[in-house]
């Protein structure tokens, strides 16, 4: 409201109160590098097309502003090129074959012009990428599979054009009512085809760098700052310095890995460890960014901002795993090297053959099965497959949750015999679930349910929850509390009708003077089995005992099974 007022540091607005905005948000200069998928040895400042395989660079940071233009412009010419090429290919093949479905007008010749004036945009506007990747091959001296598509397709559209303006200049054997057969639909068709090819990979790619994005998108976008003068001001968390002291509210995500300074809550730290009890935070205690406080407000001092947090960490771990070479892709990049140059020279042989000793019309064969040799030896598997199927599978196991260090690791799983796997949200749900209700005498476990359900609606957490999503299933009506309190490591407590009710662990039980030496054997016997046991009491006296699990998930045995019948021990 007043932009004459500036200060450096942030702040009130003294003459409105308003809180006062950065003039200018100067985010972290990184320095973004460019490298290919398939050889990461490529590094440019620059985006452009790998110089050995022709592929677009990526970069080797993926930013959550980062768009999928490649993959929206290669989708637009793939979907204008197929509709130009499908009536290119009906008019060839039924001109050719069955020829009595043509109307009288569309002759062979006008046919032929038709072609041309549909396919020449799908070969030079839909390829021109693979038209510049070949030219670039070739300066290089590095020949890939564009080499092939562009030499191909080029050859079919130039031949077809020199047969359609000047037929007379071809052997009279190669003549038919005064016209040449033409390859339109061969260049249009194969330049669709390959387009095809090169929308799915980078829709592969797309959604690989998805993966990475969703891990970007879990940090919070600002942090409330507590500046010189105790003030609390919410600034972008690019501008989050070390040493920063952050105000954390409950609910809230924390914005970069620090340590507690003041205040107690409890943080859900599952993004992380898969655990979904939250972890109890005191001051000292280190706190890692993206996770969610879920209880009290805390004050943290900032430690790691910016790459150095565990999430960029886990992040850069995935784009690293996603950017490794298997050693079969060693291997295969070493049969592409030669493979390219091979199938040119037996290119020039077919054709040398076919014009030598072939069938007439001996120039339309020889052109026909030197196309042929270029298109069908393409070595898009051979130089594709591997990196792809790298980047989808680290990919896909980033969004399940699955770090996979790189790609020689995704290679030698197959060898795996022993699988050691946590049991918490991969064997289990990952939710606590209410299990059972143990009552002491003059109580039964409706009862208690109404009373322990009435006090953790109350709560935020993940174990008040279980409890009252188990008391609605079975259609307890909660009653009013008063003086409910959340004392972090310890329980609740709360009063129902002026009874003094108390929830929580030992802890909890002594500040509630209940005496609980008559829990302890059912108690131990229930955590041996993995199970979680809270105490209850009223008006200071032991009521019973609530006992949460994690439930094994539907799907545990059957995979479990599976793996045994791969030989696989699981431990």
């Amino acid at each position: 409201m007043h932009p004459e007022v500036e200060q450096i540091e942030p702040g009130s607005c003294p003459k409105c109160g308003m809180a006062l905005e950065p003039k200018e948000v100067s985010l972290p200069v990184t320095e973004t590098k460019y490298t290919c998928p398939m050889h990461p040895e490529i590094i440019q400042d620059e985006p452009g097309d790998c110089p050995i395989c022709g592929m677009s660079l990526e970069p080797t940071v993926i930013s959550l502003e980062e768009d999928d233009h490649e993959l929206v412009d290669m989708s637009r010419r793939f979907k204008i090129s197929t509709m130009l090429a499908i009536p290119v290919f009906f008019l060839a093949m039924v001109g050719d074959f069955l020829p009595q479905l043509m109307p009288e007008w569309l002759t062979p010749s006008v046919s032929q012009w038709i072609q041309f004036v549909l396919a020449t945009p799908v070969v030079w506007w839909g390829g021109w990428p693979f038209f510049t990747k070949a030219i670039a091959s070739v300066k290089n001296k590095s020949l890939n599979m564009f080499s092939l598509i562009g030499l191909g397709v080029s050859v079919a559209w130039v031949y077809s054009v020199v047969a359609l303006l000047i037929p007379s200049q071809f052997p009279q054997t190669m003549q038919y009512d005064g016209l040449v057969m033409v390859y339109f639909e061969a260049a249009a068709v194969i330049t669709a085809l390959v387009l095809l090819g090169q929308v799915l990979e980078l829709r592969a790619r797309s959604q690989t760098n998805t993966a990475i994005k969703l891990l970007l998108g879990l940090a919070p976008n600002t942090a409330r700052v507590i500046n010189e003068k105790g003030e609390e001001v919410d600034i972008p968390l690019e501008q989050v310095k070390v040493g920063d002291h952050l105000r954390i509210r409950p609910g809230e995500k924390i914005p970069v890995d620090g340590q507690v300074i003041s205040g107690t809550s409890s943080v859900d730290e599952s993004m992380v460890t898969g655990e979904p009890m939250p972890v109890s935070k005191n001051t000292g205690d280190h706190l890692i960014g993206a996770t969610v406080n879920s209880l009290s407000s805390m004050v943290m001092r900032a430690e790691k901002i910016g790459a150095d947090t565990l999430l960029s960490q886990i992040v850069k771990m995935v784009s690293e795993a996603q950017r490794s070479r298997a050693p079969i892709q060693k291997m295969a990049d070493t049969v592409a090297g030669y493979f390219v140059p091979i199938v040119i020279f037996i290119a020039i042989a077919a054709f040398a053959a076919w014009y030598a000793i072939g069938p007439e019309p001996k120039l339309a064969h020889a052109t026909i099965n030197f196309v042929a040799v270029l298109i069908i030896a393409c070595p898009c598997a051979l130089g594709l497959a591997t990196p792809i199927s790298i980047m989808v599978g680290t990919g896909r196991g980033a969004l399940e949750g699955v770090l996979i260090k790189n790609a020689e690791s995704l290679e030698i799983l197959e060898k795996v015999d022993t699988l050691v796997v946590d049991k918490t949200g991969t064997l289990t749900m990952g939710k606590p679930k209410l299990i059972k209700i143990l009552a002491n005498e003059g109580f039964t476990e409706d009862e208690i349910l109404t009373l322990v359900g009435s006090v953790e609606v109350q709560s935020e957490h993940p174990l008040a929850e279980a409890i009252v999503e188990g008391a609605k299933d079975k259609n307890i009506k909660f009653v009013d509390v008063e003086n409910f309190t959340s004392v972090t490591g310890k329980g609740v407590s709360a009063e129902v009708n002026g009874k003094k009710l108390a929830l929580g662990n030992s802890k909890m039980m002594q500040q509630a003077n209940t005496e609980i030496t008559a829990f302890f054997k059912q108690a131990d016997e229930l955590r041996a089995e993995g199970q979680t046991v809270m105490l209850f009491s009223v008006d200071q006296q032991p009521t019973g005992l609530i006992v949460v699990a994690d439930p094994i998930k539907e799907t545990t045995p059957d995979a479990i099974s599976m793996l045994h019948k791969l030989g696989i021990e699981v431990v």
